[in-house]
């Protein structure tokens, strides 16, 4: 999500919160290559061609249509259960907060929110695409209805542990290391209020279909590891979203507003080196890894200039450099982000990348191996969907920040060297996509998008200002800010989820739209042939109470081992004796 909440690196596809950049400046900072990427691109890539909406923009004068988001008696029973339900919604954000468990190993995280969609009488079963703690909650009602998605994530990050409601950088969790002290992993992307939000909503939705007759299916699906972006974009691959008319997602955010611009495709890539282990004292002869790992950085960072354009993202973390100085790392691995418009702009990128580890690998004598995590596809936008969205939030009004709140956003934005303006308490207007990409966050929600028409949205969780994956975001996601953030989102999209059910030609609009977009190009996964995914054995208790067998059939368990046989280097023949 995440990453869409920058733009959400998940404005979060938020289009409307700032000036939109004009042509003219667009073109300052792209030169005459934006003219060029523009003309060739519905021939030379399709995806980008989809996504694309720069005449918009560039007529000018776009006024968001009114009329669509209609007052029924089944969208104030969603919005009354809401309400009526707030403590349970906002206790069961603490309760995920609280347990702040990292990518694919959500265990508590997904019974919790499991266990609040059963009591609103949703069918679970857990275990979706192979993933042990990614769950699919149904209810159903009549038939012929429209079958409606909701996304719900819960995987917190790593390093960002912070204490609730605290306006200064606080660690809950504190890791005492003399060597390399750090600290625990928190809600720095607030997925423990997004995965409760699009709960509450489907359950809202529920429960008005089922006061007022109307047929309908909703469908909750609980997302496993999105900051890693592999749970919906493998699930995705094996047809799990398939036979939805709608999906409906949500992202936190610093302010209020929806959009139809599209994301970043992207490839994450881990490069493993192999080399020859010693003591540092002595290391003529040694192979080191990390020295390969080091290059490969460094190396990576001179293609910014003449081989990134303003839409590409490339970001790497040393996630395994070696453990202590005097012995040269066998095994070192770097981790890459490559983004780009498209899905085939991001491989003309990532395989440069990859000839740069093996160019370092040749130089440091080690050897090389590349595994591709996981691969998403840019967001294709839905204008129709965001105009009803847009609707409803503006009837609905932005979130209730107290002034709990809002004190606690003043702190924080004091704390980070922020102008003082709080929380964002207004919702933005609804204005085209800029007339050129320039780039931003990738979700796995995308691939959803180029199966099923999808809308995205941000409520403002964080202060003005701040950003997504930080400890400041982690001290509101449950706190005063975050708790008013769960009940505006839930509200949002369960008005539209409504809106969809009562109001066919709205459906119908989208879905039109959805089928010109698509039209002419063939969604396939990004990922490798043969791709299996990463995933962590579940504690005995959690496969009992979730009734699931370990392995899943779609993996290779145990993995295979990654065992360095490199040898040492020679220096050639002994030196002669020195007399």
């Amino acid at each position: 999500m995440c990453d869409l909440h920058d733009q959400h690196e998940h404005g979060t596809t938020a289009t409307g919160t700032g000036p939109a950049l004009s042509r003219r400046k667009i073109m300052q900072i792209l030169g005459a290559a934006g003219v060029t990427t523009a003309m060739m691109t519905a021939e030379a890539d399709p995806a980008m061609a989809a996504a694309d909406d720069s005449s918009v923009a560039e007529a000018g004068g776009y006024q968001a249509p009114t009329g669509l988001a209609q007052d029924s008696p089944a969208k104030a029973a969603a919005l009354g259960w809401i309400d009526s339900n707030s403590a349970r919604i906002t206790g069961l954000n603490e309760e995920i907060w609280e347990h702040a468990e990292l990518s694919l190993r959500e265990w508590n995280s997904s019974l919790a929110e499991a266990a609040f969609l059963e009591k609103a009488g949703f069918h679970v079963e857990f275990g979706t695409a192979g993933f042990p703690t990614a769950f699919t909650a149904t209810y159903t009602l009549g038939s012929g209805g429209p079958v409606l998605g909701f996304s719900g994530e819960y995987d917190a990050l790593p390093g960002l542990s912070q204490r609730k409601g605290v306006g200064h950088h606080d660690p809950l969790e504190y890791i005492h290391d003399p060597f390399a002290p750090g600290y625990g992993p928190g809600h720095g992307c607030g997925h423990s209020a997004l995965g409760t939000a699009a709960a509450a909503a489907a359950s809202a939705v529920a429960q008005a279909a089922r006061r007022h007759r109307l047929p309908v299916t909703v469908k909750f699906f609980g997302s496993t590891a999105e900051e890693a972006l592999i749970g919906k974009t493998y699930a995705v691959s094996k047809g799990v979203y398939k036979g939805l008319d709608a999906f409906l997602d949500w992202h936190p955010s610093p302010a209020n507003a929806t959009g139809w611009g599209t994301t970043n495709a992207m490839t994450a890539v881990t490069f493993t080196f192999l080399g020859v282990a010693g003591h540092g004292g002595t290391p003529l002869g040694n192979k080191s890894a990390l020295d390969a790992a080091v290059m490969t950085a460094t190396m990576s960072e001179f293609l910014r200039e003449e081989n990134l354009a303003p839409s590409g993202r490339l970001h790497w973390v040393i996630n395994n450099g070696g453990d202590i100085p005097n012995v040269t790392p066998e095994i070192a691995e770097i981790s890459y982000y490559v983004r780009e418009g498209s899905p085939a702009r991001v491989q003309v990128l990532l395989d440069k990348v990859i000839a740069v580890a093996e160019a370092a690998a040749k130089a440091s004598q080690t050897s090389v191996r590349h595994r591709i995590t996981s691969s998403c596809w840019n967001q294709l936008p839905s204008r129709s969907f965001a105009e009803l969205l847009h609707e409803n939030m503006k009837q609905i009004g932005p979130p209730t920040f107290t002034d709990e709140a809002q004190s606690l956003a003043k702190s924080l934005q004091e704390s980070l060297g922020l102008p003082q303006l709080g929380m964002h308490n207004k919702v933005a207007e609804l204005t085209p996509p800029n007339p050129v990409f320039l780039g931003g966050g990738s979700t796995d929600v995308a691939d959803i998008s180029w199966n099923v028409p999808t809308v995205s949205m941000g409520a403002a969780l964080a202060p003005i200002g701040t950003k997504m994956h930080t400890w400041s975001t982690a001290a509101c996601a449950a706190a005063a800010p975050g708790q008013a953030a769960v009940i505006a989102a839930a509200k949002y999209l369960a008005a539209t989820a409504i809106d969809l059910i009562t109001q066919p030609e709205r459906l119908a609009e989208l879905k039109s739209e959805f089928a010109d977009r698509t039209k002419g190009v063939r969604w396939q996964t990004a990922l490798p042939d043969g791709y299996e995914p990463p995933m962590y054995e579940p504690p005995a208790w959690f496969l009992k109470k979730t009734g699931q067998k370990w392995p899943p059939a779609n993996i290779t368990w145990p993995p295979q081992r990654v065992v360095s046989q490199e040898k040492l280097s020679s220096l050639g023949p002994e030196l002669a004796p020195q007399t």
